[in-house]
């Protein structure tokens, strides 16, 4: 069975700390040769100044393609395609095109009056340009925003027509998910990759927290396994096992790329990488 291909999501840094931190994560993943890596915006694009750093601090001193996060909150169409702009003159062709959270205390988006309404609007700017390989978010479980899981994909089907060339899932705990939410993409007519996004569980208490905020399913065997490994003093052993497991599911059922979301922490994302027969045997160009 061939190997995957992988790619990885980091965090921009809020402190020095915090870009320690990511350049230890980089570090240690990248010899798994990832496809790409992604850096994300805030909630509420309220870190867009320093993922535009740190994205072209990672293109420029590591030779990693870097997928930057762009969303739509928050900011005029002007603003947004001068982001745009500048990421084209480093060198970055990856775009992660997606709305975007809605800012803290809000409950409902709204889109800047000068700036694009929706993810589509913003794909078919960035598609107008033809600088950029789009990639999308998408929802394996119904997002908690619609009013249906066909209404999602729906949505996913309407980025696809306006430019995106690939979609990343939500984490989610079981492959079944994954292929149900597959099967239903061909059968809308979507013919772009489907790649699913894998979270390795640092947390259990912040794991749940995301869960109910993207409509990601627990299954209780996952829940009741957690709050025993937690009173056994375990919980890394069956968070590697788990999503190891979920891996080799997928890649048995047909899946050859694994997106993870490491939360700038590498450990467990490398030992599931190594579980799976990954090797690490590429060395970074530099790190600055």
């Amino acid at each position: 069975m061939t190997s995957p291909s992988v790619s990885y999501e980091f965090f921009p840094p809020r402190s020095v700390e915090g870009s320690f931190r990511l350049w230890d994560c980089i570090k240690t993943l990248s010899p798994f040769d990832p496809k790409f890596v992604s850096v994300t915006y805030g909630a509420g694009g309220t870190t867009r100044k320093i993922t535009h750093e740190a994205v072209t601090a990672i293109h420029r001193s590591t030779g990693l393609n870097v997928a930057a996060h762009l969303t739509c909150v928050d900011a005029t169409r002007s603003d947004t395609l001068s982001i745009v702009d500048n990421y084209a003159d480093a060198g970055v062709t990856e775009i992660v095109a997606l709305r975007g959270d809605t800012p803290k205390g809000e409950t409902t988006f709204r889109a800047h009056p000068d700036g694009f309404a929706s993810s589509i609007d913003l794909i078919a700017a960035l598609t107008a340009r033809g600088q950029f390989n789009i990639r999308v978010g998408a929802y394996p479980e119904k997002h908690p925003e619609a009013d249906s899981q066909a209404a999602d994909i729906a949505f996913l089907k309407r980025k696809i027509d306006a430019g995106a060339t690939s979609a990343i899932t939500q984490f989610f705990f079981e492959a079944d998910t994954f292929f149900r939410f597959r099967d239903a993409c061909v059968k809308a007519g979507i013919d772009v990759p489907i790649i699913p996004g894998i979270l390795p569980v640092e947390s259990w208490q912040g794991v749940q927290r995301f869960a109910q905020g993207c409509g990601t399913h627990i299954p209780q065997i996952v829940a009741d396994g957690f709050e025993n490994a937690a009173r056994d003093g375990t919980s890394d052993l069956l968070a590697t096992a788990l999503a190891t497991e979920l891996c080799d599911d997928l890649i048995t059922g047909g899946v050859d790329h694994l997106h993870f979301y490491t939360l700038n922490k590498a450990r467990l994302t490398r030992d599931v990488c190594h579980a799976l027969g990954l090797t690490r045997d590429k060395q970074l160009q530099n790190v600055a």
